[in-house]
């Protein structure tokens, strides 16, 4: 659309009149003209050049360059200066200037995370009456106020931007609908109601199924999405695919002939690599779900009280070394992989440099390995260089992003930051943490705290607890336990800005005020502790809130052992907890047989666990960093794997009722 004060001229002899008079202007210092104001185009200035011309313009163009300066100093991150400009404009605007300063709006609550605010706005913004570039920017302004969940309105809004954009833009476009796409529910997938002329997004679900159906044999995907480009050749992903989908046409299945397996077989972390490497050889040996065993019709809690104590006593041994993996989990199950011929070698990590243990793997023939187990060694293959591929079998601190390594780990906090969406998806808002004094209890509060503000949420409260005694010693003075705490601050996992599809709204540069604490009474309390501990700490809560209390209560899977029988499971009525597969009920018979070979201690059993889906990822190593949406599932959780191959563990949720275990709702 061209600006409201371009004027044609019907002769050429008045041009060189015009650009007089523009020299003319220049060399005497006047302010410039009004015909290079286009608050519709692109803002490639900065705020300070906007600011100046504003300065020196005349009223009927100096709100214009105030709007443009205000699209400037938001690009910038100056969200303060930028609000203060939008105070000082006048009340009466024109319809252009209007929807200019919707959009301008709309962005400010964006950068306040007020995503209701900013969708109001933009309900209000006349489209039809928008310039090209307007309708990108309001189109990603609408896909940030979605917070980018997947919804049909969100798919819309990318496919409604694609033809707006260009180069790059139009690339990550494409990406971010695909990634809208996979991270769709099946079910909701499947249940979207479409218009009939709506072709292109038929396109992309049709892409979708054919991804699905697909997924885990390379070649025929490979097949089916040629196909797909042949049905659909209009559609923007069949002339440019995703990019991890291009990816796929390149795959090529990583070998497993000679797999190294670097673990500490000996030193204080042994009992840990003893139960992994059992679980992987079994897997590879094909001799999981003895059909010789009973199998009992659900999992059952009440495991030989006897063993409570040694499994309690493994738990903290692994609690007193926090660089050994941490058996903190969730369920999920996948099939184990069948027996093949591979050559297993094992590695000590305890007696030798990791440095000299990669070398020996590699000159031993290695063509993949699986581990180290300790977080300082997996650092050190992180920057080894090494040219085979690595499974690792914990995560650093810092996650590198290399197409020859991938991550798995059992840890508590990542079982915290599956909690944190689990209580944000029963529409908790006000959560307490209640956690042990202790490294243990500092690392989980934090993994939930930033995951809960990223996904929206204020600063949750966290309260600490000592040991068993004093545990003892309030519930026997019949204190309880009072459901407050102090707001725990957090810095974000990421900075807070928001790159959509040809808009990018940064991070501000001045200092945000942090999330308001949660104000009024929790309404949920994750707690993380042991089973003696939970037995305590429950009734503790009751004597404070009353038995007809409707604050959730949910535990992590520290607090599920052995040993808990009905009485206990009577005492935990409502608490809901989370755990692995193999310990909620997936496989009774592979559990019932883990569990006798581990004397019914859950830890080991969760580690043995892990060594059968390190085995089964082993086996699709190319395809968790080659192929999108890479997921299965495993006895350790529904496994997937992100951008940069971190594989995450989506945890199965299990409630007591009535003195049983059943799934959570």
């Amino acid at each position: 659309m061209l600006p409201s004060n371009f004027v044609r001229h019907k002769a050429g002899r008045f041009v060189p009149v015009l650009l007089a008079g523009l020299i003319l202007a220049a060399c005497t210092g006047q302010g410039p003209q009004t015909s290079n104001v286009n608050i519709q185009g692109p803002a490639t200035g900065t705020s300070d050049y906007y600011l100046q011309q504003a300065q020196q313009s005349s009223d009927d163009s100096k709100t214009d360059w105030q709007l443009l300066a205000i699209r400037a100093l938001m690009k910038e991150g100056k969200y303060s200066q930028a609000s203060q400009q939008i105070g000082q404009l006048p009340q009466q605007l024109s319809t252009t200037q209007q929807q200019e300063l919707r959009l301008l709006n709309a962005q400010l609550r964006l950068s306040n995370q007020d995503f209701n605010g900013a969708q109001q706005l933009l309900g209000q913004v006349d489209a039809g009456a928008l310039s090209k570039d307007q309708l990108a920017r309001y189109y990603a302004l609408q896909i940030a106020a979605m917070q980018s969940r997947p919804s049909l309105p969100l798919l819309r809004a990318y496919i409604a931007q694609e033809p707006l954009l260009q180069g790059d833009d139009r690339q990550k476009n494409i990406d971010a609908t695909w990634q809208a796409l996979l991270q769709m529910p099946q079910d909701q997938a499947n249940n979207l109601v479409i218009n009939a002329n709506e072709n292109t997004l038929q396109g992309w679900l049709d892409l979708l199924g054919v991804y699905r159906a697909n997924s885990g044999a390379p070649e025929a995907l490979k097949a089916a999405l040629k196909d797909w480009q042949t049905r659909y050749p209009q559609n923007p992903a069949a002339k440019s695919l995703p990019t991890a989908l291009s990816q796929v046409q390149n795959f090529t299945q990583a070998s497993t002939s000679t797999i190294a397996l670097l673990l500490p077989t000996s030193g204080q972390a042994q009992v840990f690599a003893s139960a992994i490497q059992r679980g992987f050889n079994d897997a590879k040996n094909g001799a999981l779900n003895p059909a010789s065993q009973p199998v009992d019709a659900a999992p059952s809690a009440d495991h030989s009280s006897t063993d409570a104590g040694d499994a309690t006593a493994t738990a903290n041994a692994g609690e007193a070394n926090p660089d050994a993996a941490q058996p903190e989990t969730q369920p999920t199950q996948a099939a184990a992989a069948p027996a093949v011929t591979a050559q297993i070698r094992v590695y000590d990590t305890s007696s030798q440099p990791i440095q000299q243990v990669l070398q020996q793997a590699q000159q031993d023939g290695a063509t993949l390995v699986v581990g180290p187990l300790l977080k300082s060694n997996v650092e050190q293959v992180a920057s080894s260089q090494t040219p085979l591929n690595v499974l690792a079998l914990n995560e650093p601190e810092q996650i590198q992003n290399l197409p020859n390594l991938c991550y798995f780990a059992l840890s508590p906090e990542d079982e915290a930051r599956d909690a944190a969406h689990h209580i944000w998806d029963q529409g908790k808002r006000q959560p307490l943490l209640l956690v042990p004094r202790s490294s243990l209890g500092d690392r989980v509060s934090k993994a939930f705290a930033q995951e809960w503000q990223t996904l929206g949420g204020a600063t949750v409260l966290q309260q600490k607890f000592g040991s068993v005694a004093e545990l003892k010693q309030g519930i026997n003075s019949g204190v309880g336990i009072a459901l407050s705490g102090t707001p725990l601050t957090v810095e974000p996992t990421q900075p807070q800005g928001i790159a959509i599809a040809g808009l990018t709204i940064p991070a501000p540069q001045e200092s945000m005020p942090t999330p308001d604490a949660p104000q009024g009474n929790p309404d949920a309390v994750y707690i993380v502790s042991t089973q003696d501990e939970l037995q305590l700490i429950k009734p503790m809560i009751t004597m404070r809130t009353g038995s007809r209390s409707n604050i959730a209560l949910y535990a992590s899977s520290r607090s599920y052992q052995a040993g808990a029988g009905p009485d206990f499971r009577l005492e935990m009525d409502g608490l809901q907890f989370s755990d692995i597969p193999l310990l909620s009920g997936a496989d009774p018979a592979l559990m019932q047989q883990a569990a006798r070979s581990f004397n019914n201690d859950y830890s080991l059993v969760r580690l043995y666990a892990m060594g059968i889906d390190a085995w089964t990822l082993a086996n699709h190593f190319n395809q968790m960093r080659q192929t999108p949406g890479f997921a299965i599932d495993g006895n350790t959780g529904k496994l997937s794997a992100n951008q940069d191959c971190v594989i995450n563990r989506k945890l199965a949720w299990n409630q007591y009722q009535k003195g049983q275990i059943i799934a959570a709702p």
